[in-house]
């Protein structure tokens, strides 16, 4: 029977608890268990798919079609367990479905409340899909005390008087800051973050405490003795060069053996295997080079948006054995003056334009195409960057100066425009231009085929492919022969061969655009062949410069 660690958090936000359920899991597997990792999200959204980026950070997408929180990008680049529809719930979906089931009488007149209809359908969720699981790991958004995040609170009380203290842990998660006139840490918010989870019911096993300094002895004693832990269940999380040696020092200070002592397990003599998280930090810290990629975005003032972007060119990096130092340029800024854009662009070892919606610094990223083309730099198109490569090739080579995409309104030359009809798991999908924006776009896995002979094909050193799609647009196939005779290749289409899913020039150094997101599926361990194949490019061309 699946045993449950329930992590909270507190005093502020974004103190790293998706970052430290992420650390403590892989700990976990390094001592042989199997976990999965669950995100409980307070907010009234359904999903995270029609929020902003510069509110959420990126959205992440999973094999079967959802569109999650990022925390889920952590937990897989962690622990290579695929996430699941069933591993992110919202407070917008869990009301949603309780109102279609009392709109449709399934609660035969009842009156229908948070406690128990809310908090039920929590706990549902929270147990769902364990059988083959040691340990499932949920994290709760937000912080203790906000109204929005206590049914959850609620939920996680009530399951471990149901379940009992030998399979609930509660790891809490808190701030203790340091006041610089004073040079001393502070344990007083602490104490108060506990006091208000104790006050809805919960006594934490563990506690994390964030600080920037080393938190000391007589301090660590002072929260176990306020907070009614053990000392040694008073776990230091200062910062670290990386995210990847943040499970080394959880385990240097000794969260993953707390866990399991709070749930009775004594650990064994032996220590875990944790030789893929020495070499990954190993990798990190000692570099054999470095090279400088030219990211040319549209949310470049928040890199959370372009999180698991920046995550895998970071394992492109591991896998190449330099440093990978990550410019972000606003697309905007080119759509004016030219002479700016050579200037921000020509230090640039590769290009790199990602993902987005609508049209705003569009003609900024059709400009930095045209340049790498142009210069022989290496070019990365991700999804709107492998549109904004086939627009670029359309205009400056195919001769159709109007190319354009129907996203950014009616064109006489529509090189891309909307996916209509597509064939999934479930049959033919077909969509409205009109319809919701939210869950209405081609979501999750797609297999693929590459061309044999193609760049992308030994790349893979497979032809058939299965990556994760996030798109309502798509590069119309009819302009096909248009743009193979301007040199862009259609490397990669879809199963049925009406979506274009790859392109790529052969007779560049690098230039290929695909209309997934392959930093989806990187890891430290185990790098994306894309990623790590376009450092390798970015490297040899900083050679040249």
């Amino acid at each position: 029977m699946a045993r449950y660690i329930f992590i909270t958090g507190g005093v502020v936000s974004s103190l790293g608890k998706g970052l430290m359920a992420a650390s403590l899991a892989a700990l976990l597997q390094a001592r042989g268990y199997r976990v999965r990792i669950r995100k409980f999200d307070p907010y009234l959204n359904v999903d995270p798919g029609t929020m902003s980026p510069y509110q959420h950070g990126e959205v992440y997408v999973t094999d079967d079609g959802a569109e999650t929180d990022l925390d889920l990008g952590h937990y897989e680049r962690f622990t290579g367990v695929p996430s699941r529809q069933s591993d992110n719930i919202t407070s917008g979906r869990i009301y949603q479905t309780i109102i279609q089931r009392e709109r449709r009488g399934d609660y035969l007149g009842a009156t229908v409340q948070v406690i128990p209809h809310v908090t039920d359908a929590i706990k549902a969720f929270a147990q769902a899909e364990t059988e083959d699981l040691d340990f499932v790991l949920c994290e709760i958004g937000g912080t203790v005390g906000d109204i929005e995040s206590l049914p959850f609170i609620e939920a996680i009380r009530q399951l471990r008087n149901e379940l009992g203290r030998e399979q609930t842990v509660f790891v809490h998660v808190t701030l203790v800051p340091y006041i610089a006139a004073a040079g001393e840490l502070k344990t007083k918010p602490t104490q108060h973050s506990v006091r208000e989870l104790t006050g809805l019911g919960i006594q934490p096993d563990v506690l994390v405490c964030r600080c920037e300094h080393p938190l000391p002895d007589s301090e660590r004693a002072k929260i176990a003795l306020f907070c009614n832990v053990r000392k040694e269940a008073v776990v230091p999380a200062l910062d670290a060069r990386s995210i990847y040696g943040v499970p080394l020092q959880y385990h240097g200070e000794g969260l993953d053996r707390e866990v399991l002592r709070a749930f009775g397990i004594e650990t064994p003599p032996a220590s875990p295997d944790l030789s893929r998280w020495t070499n990954i930090v190993d990798r990190v810290d000692n570099p054999e080079g470095e090279v400088t990629i030219g990211v040319v975005g549209k949310y470049v003032g928040l890199p959370d948006a372009y999180k698991s972007l920046q995550e895998a060119l970071v394992h492109g990096g591991i896998a190449n054995r330099v440093k990978v130092n990550i410019r972000w340029l606003d697309a905007e800024l080119f759509e004016r003056d030219e002479a700016h854009l050579a200037a921000q662009l020509e230090p640039m070892h590769a290009i790199l334009v990602p993902g987005g919606f609508g049209e705003r610094g569009s003609e900024g990223k059709i400009a930095s195409v045209r340049f790498a083309r142009e210069r022989g730099v290496p070019f990365f198109g991700i999804c709107l960057g492998m549109q904004m490569a086939c627009i670029e090739g359309a205009r400056n080579v195919g001769g159709l100066t109007h190319a354009s995409t129907t996203e950014f309104g009616p064109t006489d030359e529509p090189v891309v425009g909307l996916i209509t009809e597509w064939m999934s798991r479930e049959g033919l999908q077909r969509r409205e231009a009109s319809g919701d924006l939210g869950g209405t776009m081609r979501l999750g896995a797609y297999p693929a085929l590459l061309q044999g002979n193609s760049v992308v094909a030994s790349i893979y050193g497979t032809s058939e492919i299965s990556e994760r799609h996030r798109h309502r647009y798509e590069v119309n196939v009819h302009y096909r022969e248009t743009l193979e005779r301007g040199g862009l290749i259609f490397a990669g289409m879809s199963p049925d061969g009406q979506l274009p899913e790859i392109v790529e020039r052969p007779d560049h150094p690098w230039f290929i655009g695909v209309q997934f997101h392959p930093e989806l599926k990187s890891k430290p361990f185990d790098p994306h062949p894309l990623f790590a194949s376009f450092i390798e490019a970015a490297v040899r061309q900083s050679r040249l410069v």
